[in-house]
Parts: structure tokens; sequence; C-alpha cells
């Protein structure tokens, strides 16, 4: 069963499986996550269903799931851009890359609270929800999962603790916010050691053709930074996949998979 709190103002679904279980993944745009009724498109990802079906196969019993849900709203409808978006990047003076923005979205960078939202999902939703299903914290077996803006905040969740996920997934990463400079920026903060995974992932459809040249710098600046590909750092294109959350749950499967196996 999917439960439901609230911290302050912003909902968080989580679920539970009824065995013990090490493994905790945090999942942004929880409105997405479980239930087709509060998803964005009425489309979620199936990450508890693809979760119990891996890790079965795997043996293991499944990941605890926390799906924070981003602060959009009719009187704040930028909540998720000024939520996601990596603070310290743009304060550091890389720049938005306007052309990939619409006016609408358009926030000024003393708006942006993605620290703010990294700090209470690791000090408060995390401690509070795993105490409260009694589960004790394994950083080795604990990652952070989001698409497109989401990829950016949990590449952001991995700079700002490094200490408290192993593992990050980023798919469909959202580059264009910056273009370069921002690849640059992230990728030089990432922590390098043999203690965390990293996954990215991109689409050839939609808006995720426009990722390709990002990616591929992101690919380059990993390996030259130290990571390896297809040991500790995994980076997979899906063709003809487009920008959507069915896309993202077909993805989950190769994408859990690679934590297994990296992580066991």
């Amino acid at each position: 069963m999917v439960n439901t709190t609230y911290f302050g103002q912003r909902r968080v679904d989580f679920w539970a499986p009824a065995e013990p279980t090490q493994h905790l993944i945090i999942a942004h745009d929880g409105q997405n996550i479980f239930d087709h009724r509060s998803a964005t498109y009425r489309s979620t990802w199936k990450l508890a269903q693809t979760a119990n079906r891996v890790f079965n196969t795997a043996q293991l019993p499944p990941p605890i799931i926390i799906g924070v849900f981003h602060s959009s709203s009719k009187s704040d409808p930028n909540g998720r851009a000024k939520e996601l978006t990596p603070k310290l990047s743009f304060e550091s003076g890389v720049l938005p890359a306007l052309e990939n923005i619409p006016i609408q979205n358009r926030v000024e960078i003393d708006q942006l609270r993605g620290d703010e939202y990294q700090k209470q999902i690791a000090e408060q939703i995390i401690p509070v929800i795993t105490q409260a299903i009694g589960h004790q914290i394994v950083p080795d077996k604990t990652a952070m999962i989001g698409a497109s803006m989401g990829g950016l905040a949990s590449l952001y969740g991995l700079i700002k603790y490094p200490d408290l996920y192993k593992t990050v997934f980023a798919l469909s990463t959202h580059w264009i916010l910056g273009n370069q400079p921002l690849v640059e920026d992230l990728i030089r903060r990432l922590p390098i050691d043999d203690g965390h995974k990293i996954w990215m992932s991109r689409g050839t459809s939609g808006l995720d053709a426009k990722y390709e040249d990002c990616q591929q710098l992101a690919d380059q600046l990993m390996i030259k930074s130290g990571w390896s590909l297809n040991k500790n750092f995994k980076s997979v294109v899906f063709n003809r996949a487009s920008h959507n959350e069915r896309a993202w749950a077909r993805q989950l499967p190769e994408v859990l998979d690679f934590w297994l196996k990296t992580n066991p």
C-alpha cells in the first residue's frame, strides 16, 4: 500500500515492502511515481511494480520508494523549476540558455530553491519516513532517481549529499537548461571515488533529441574525470524513446539492473 504524508505543504508518497530491505530509492516528481490520478499526464513510472520484478529476479526484497512531489501550483506555476534547478551552478556563473526556456517559465536566480529542496529531502523527509517504518539507512544501497529536470536534481543531490546517496539515476537529463557550461559545472562538482555510481540516459525522439550534444560531452567529461564506463558509470541511448513517463517506465528494468549488478 502506498502511504501519503505531508511536510508542510509538500506531499510525499512512499511504499515499503512487507519484508525488511536495505535498499532505498528517492524519486523526484512524486506525482508521477505511483498513482496515475496524480500524474501530470495520467501516466506513471510504475516504479514499484518494476522494482518488485527486478528485485525478485535477483532474489532480494524490493526497495523502499519515496516519491517527493514538486511544489508547482496555480499560485507558483514554476515551483518545480525553482526546486529542481541546481542552484549552485547558476549562482557560480552558468547562464540560463534562454532560447530553451519559454518566457513564462523563466525565473530569477535568487528565486531558485534547489538547496532548500535537497536539504528538506536529506535532513527531514528521509529521516522521518525511515524512522517511522524502522528502516536503517545504508548509504551504499540508497539511491536517487529523476528525469529531465529531475535528472539534474539527482546529480545535484549527489553533489550536495555524497555521503547519503551512493547511486543516482539521471534519465533524459535537461542539460539544455544551461547547455555546455552546465554540463561542465555539474560534472566537475561530482564526487569521484569508487563508492559512487551514476546512470545517465537519453532517448532520440522529441525533446530528448536535443540532449545529444550535451550528453555526449557529459560522457566524455565523466570518463576524463575518472569514472569507469560500464562499471561505476553507465550512459545509455534508447533509440526512438521520447520524453515522457511511459518511456522512462520502459527504461526502469535496465536502470535498476545496473543498480543491483554494481551494488548487490
